[in-house]
This record gives structure tokens, C-alpha cells and sequence, in this order.
């Protein structure tokens, strides 16, 4: 880590706070795209597999499918920034989103549907690159840490505008299986997708290139100004501090993130995977991808389901605000701290409730749980109370992490590699859900209660806190 002399600390003086929101609100934009293409498959599970009667396990490679492009895109979109501009890797990301939505929507076959669903993932895992690290770059130290939860804040409302739409079109169908304006409901789920396409690749092209990738490419007096648009004082001192980074500098690739003369990953690049894994491992996208149908097999009806998953999608987005207050107040470690211990307990009730339910054989001869009124109730609260607990931790807390915790050498790389973690683990989670469902659903949360639990040991024994410190000084 750099040794230089550590900043001192701003106050709202030192900066143009409405231009700094400006410029995040806008990269964060990838984020609500990210958010509504994850979420938005929600609404369709049924329908698809009863449009292409699918069995379970495809069932959930088809939810699950975009992650694998996700992967590819978080790995890639680091180093084509750093060749391209973080500006270009927005407008190519929303151009995949574009073309992801309208191809998904017109899917003949559960094959070519898969295949539009893996190219919408290109752009998920490139714009959960690019928002972080462009946030980051364009940041005050000071307020770093609620500028980058703005990317959480856009990724939630996403979750929760594809939610409602697909709330919207099932009621107005009668089903998201029902026929609606020539197609089937679910199919303008995905259409849905083509308005922020758009509007995310409209909006890249109006924000300034990133100065770090300015001044790479030798353009100070640019870099000066973008800076000078967001900081009141201490431009030069930051463009020093960043050319100086850059003359140690060459083209970061994975054996950069190797320990010197070992085989093994740098200490700081493991927990970013590790975050990002744990991140995914307690399970909040089961609550994302399929609470509806989740809902519905303990005994609520299809329009209650879709309901309750809005519901959760609204409380996603307070407790981010929440989230966005605190985080610059009371630091990275203890927030995931705190939301640690919360989602533990909250899905360890959960795996309770599930486990002693009463299990009654479903029309194909499956035994599922049967929730009673009081249980329903438990359950309802519970889940409500986990997505509380990660959304003000765990949800905003990595991606800020992500985006900061590296320093200047290998930020681009290491995001990438962390962020194709990320959405390997969630690739796999999505994936297992159905089966392990079929196991039992108190098997599956209690997977994730162990997971949640690790979590916290995780945060308290390895993560640094990286509050108030600028980049450079990583």
C-alpha cells in the first residue's frame, strides 16, 4: 500500500456536492439497469416454464443464465475501461441491455432465450464494474462512501420499478401467462427493459470521462477540469497524487494480483472475492428471483406473492437510504458488522419456520410446507427483516468496498475479478435454489443462516476499514 501522507479531511466547502451527484447519479444508472434486468425474471418463472414446460433444473439455469454472462462482463469491462474510456464500456453496456430486452421478450425457444438472457448479462456485469469505479474516481474522500451507495440506491430501485411493472402487467393481463397487447404478459416484462436502456445510454454520453483515464491518456487539462467541476480546493494536489500512481503503473492483468514470487492472489484481492461471495451466500437473490413463486408454494396466491416481493422491494430501497446516511458516519466494518448479525438471526428464523411447517403433497406428488396463519405471518416478517438487514450493510457496504479498497495498480483488474466472483456465486445460488427448495426450504435457509453467520466471523477477522482515505492513499 501507498505510504504518502494521508489527506485532510474535506468539508462540504471543499466540494460541489450537486455536481458530484450529478456525475454518480448518472454512472449509477448501470446499477438500475443491473437491478431491474436481475429482477425482472421474477414475474415470468411460471410462465416460462409453462410456455416451454421445462423441469425445475432448467427452470433454473434459465434464471439464472445472465449471470454467466455477468461474469464475462465484470471480468472484461475493467481492463476495456482502461483501454477505451468508462464512458464508451456505459453506452456498449446499455446497447447490450437494449438488445438483451427486445430478444428475451421475442424468444421462440427456451434455447434462443437463454442466449438473450447471457447477452443482457454482458451489460449487468460490466455496468456493476464501471459505476463503482467510476464513482469512485470521481469522488471527494469525504463522501465517497454515500456517492458509491447511490449504485446500491439505483441497483434497488431497479429491483423494485422491474417488480412493480411485472406486478402491473400480470394484474392488468390476469396472469403473467395471459395474453396482453399481442404477446404474453410476460414477454412485455422484458420489453419493459428497452425505456432505461435507452435513457442509461443516453445520459453516459452527457458526463465527463473519468480523470483518472485522462490523465492516463494524457490529458491533465481535461482531467483538471472534471476534478475542478467537483472539487473546490486540492485539484493539483490530485492530479499529482494520480500521475504519480500512474508513472508505477503498467497495464494491470491477473498476475498483477499475484503475491511476488507465489503462486497465491495478494491478501486485499481474496477479500474482495471473499466479500463478494458472501455477499451473494446468504441468499438475497432467491428473495429477488423467485419470492413470488417462493410465496405462492407455502400457500399465497399469485397476485399476494407479487405484492409481498413489491413490498420488499420498497423496504430495499429505505433502508439504502439509511444505508447511504450512515455509512460515511460509522465506517464500512462496523455496518456489514451489524447487518452480519441481523441476517443471521433473521434467516436462521426463517430456516425454523420452514423446517417445522407442516408438509402437505402438492398436485405432483412433491410434499411441500404449508404455512399456518400465525407461521405466514413469522415468515413474512422475517424476510421482510433479513432484506432490512442487508440492504443497510452488506447490499451497498461491498460495492463502496469494491470500489475503494484497491489501490490505484490494480483497481480496474481486481474489481473485475472480484465482480466475476460475485456473480459466480449469485450464478450459483440461483441456480441450486430450486433444488435445494426441493430438499426443503429449511434446508436451503439454513444454508444460508451458516453462511450469514461466516459472514460476520469474516468482517471482524479480515476486512479493512477504508472510511475518509483517498484512492491514492490505498
Amino acid at each position: 500500500m501507498s505510504q504518502t501522507q494521508q489527506s485532510t479531511p474535506e468539508t462540504r466547502d471543499d466540494y460541489y456536492l450537486g455536481k458530484a451527484i450529478h456525475l454518480a447519479t448518472v454512472a449509477a444508472l448501470g446499477g438500475f439497469l443491473f437491478g431491474f434486468d436481475t429482477a425482472v425474471i421474477n414475474g415470468t418463472v411460471g410462465a416460462i416454464e409453462g410456455e416451454f414446460e421445462v423441469g425445475k433444473t432448467l427452470l433454473g439455469f434459465i434464471v439464472s443464465s445472465a449471470l454467466l454472462g455477468c461474469v464475462a462482463g465484470a471480468y472484461m469491462a475493467g481492463r476495456l475501461a482502461d483501454r477505451i474510456g468508462r464512458i464508451k464500456v456505459m453506452v456498449l453496456a446499455a446497447a447490450l441491455f437494449l438488445a438483451s430486452a427486445i430478444g428475451s421478450g421475442l424468444a421462440v425457444t427456451q434455447w434462443d432465450l437463454i442466449g438473450w438472457r447471457v447477452l443482457g448479462g454482458l451489460g449487468v456485469g460490466a455496468a456493476s464494474v464501471i459505476a463503482p469505479a467510476y464513482i469512485a474516481e470521481i469522488s471527494p474522500a469525504s463522501i465517497r462512501g454515500r456517492l458509491g451507495s447511490l449504485q446500491q440506491m439505483a441497483i434497488v430501485t431497479g429491483i423494485f420499478v422491474a417488480l412493480l411493472s411485472d406486478y402491473f402487467l400480470a394484474t392488468t393481463a390476469g396472469g403473467a401467462a395471459e395474453p396482453l397487447w399481442g404477446l404474453t404478459a410476460w414477454r412485455w416484462m422484458f420489453i419493459a427493459e428497452v425505456v432505461p436502456a435507452l435513457a442509461y445510454g443516453v445520459l453516459a454520453l452527457t458526463i465527463p470521462e473519468s480523470p483518472r483515464y485522462l490523465v492516463a491518456k494524457h490529458d491533465e487539462q481535461n482531467a483538471r477540469e472534471v476534478l475542478g467541476s467537483v472539487m473546490k480546493h486540492g485539484v493539483a494536489d490530485r492530479i499529482t497524487e494520480i500521475k504519480r500512481t500512474l508513472a508505477i503503473d503498467t497495464r494491470a492483468s491477473v498476475r498483477d494480483l499475484v503475491r511476488p514470487g507465489g503462486g497465491n492472489l495478494l491478501p486485499i484481492v481474496w477479500i474482495g472475492i471473499a466479500l463478494s461471495v458472501f455477499q451473494q451466500f446468504v441468499g438475497i437473490n432467491v428473495i429477488f428471483y423467485y419470492s413470488s413463486t417462493l410465496w405462492r408454494s407455502v400457500g399465497f396466491s399469485e397476485e399476494d406473492a407479487l405484492t409481498q416481493t413489491v413490498i420488499s422491494s420498497v423496504i430495499n430501497i429505505v433502508v439504502t437510504i439509511v444505508a447511504i446516511m450512515l455509512i460515511d458516519k460509522i465506517g464500512r466494518r462496523r455496518l456489514l458488522t451489524i447487518g452480519s448479525a441481523g441476517m443471521a438471526l433473521t434467516l436462521g428464523t426463517l430456516a425454523w419456520i420452514f423446517a417445522t411447517a407442516q408438509q402437505v403433497e402438492n398436485a405432483d406428488g412433491v410434499l411441500e410446507p404449508v404455512l399456518s396463519d400465525s407461521s405466514g405471518v413469522s415468515a413474512l416478517i422475517a424476510a421482510n427483516l433479513f432484506v432490512v438487514f442487508f440492504g443497510m450493510s452488506w447490499g451497498p457496504g461491498v460495492w463502496v468496498l469494491l470500489g475503494e479498497m484497491f489501490n490505484n495498480r490494480i483497481r480496474s483488474t481486481a474489481l473485475g475479478v472480484a465482480a466475476a466472483a460475485q456473480w459466480l456465486a449469485n450464478f450459483a445460488i440461483s441456480t441450486s435454489f430450486p433444488k435445494m427448495a426441493n430438499i426443503g426450504l429449511g434446508f436451503a435457509y439454513g444454508f444460508y443462516t451458516t453462511f450469514a453467520v461466516l459472514s460476520l466471523l469474516f468482517v471482524i477477522k479480515f476486512v479493512p476499514e477504508t472510511k475518509g482515505r483517498e484512492l491514492e492513499d490505498m
